[in-house]
């Protein structure tokens, strides 16, 4: 049975003037750009069981306009650990979700989203992945075994 990892980084963001990167807002772009996500999610049917979220403000509400636009709710598992995560680390925390879980959605951020992706696409170079980009990779293997050879990918924006 095929897993499919969606990989979604979070749309655009104010810059950092002051105060804490963590909690940088979504700009109103941004804004759309979430809702676009959510729309292409939506009208492909390509619905996740399980989120694996960064806490990071950006992140959290890039999510929260992506569910608005799904016909059901998943469950969302919000990791401190992905705000700064290596692929490495990302990794991990993907080789962790539940074996009954068909689609995970993972929220978070660049550089390590699109090198995620990337190490999936060994063939092909990764150009860009911009804010709000979305990405599913169709895995071989059991989410256990997630690793870079185990899936293809299709670019969803």
């Amino acid at each position: 049975m095929t897993k499919r990892l969606l990989v979604l980084r979070h749309a655009q963001a104010e810059p950092l003037i002051d105060g804490s990167d963590h909690e940088r807002p979504l700009t109103p772009e941004g804004r759309d750009q979430a809702r676009t996500a959510g729309a292409i999610l939506a009208s492909d049917g390509v619905l996740p069981d399980r989120v694996v979220c960064s806490t990071a403000l950006r992140a959290r509400q890039t999510l929260e306009l992506v569910a608005r636009a799904v016909p059901h709710s998943p469950a969302v598992d919000y990791e401190r650990d992905l705000y700064g995560a290596d692929v490495s680390a990302a990794l991990e925390l993907i080789t962790r979700t539940d074996p009954d879980v068909e689609t995970l959605l993972v929220v978070g951020h660049n550089p390590t989203l699109a090198q995620l992706v990337a190490a999936f696409m060994p063939d092909e170079p990764l150009d860009s992945f911009p804010t709000a980009g979305l990405a599913a990779i169709d895995l071989e293997v059991e989410w256990l075994y997630a690793a870079p050879g185990t899936g293809t990918v299709r670019m969803l924006t």
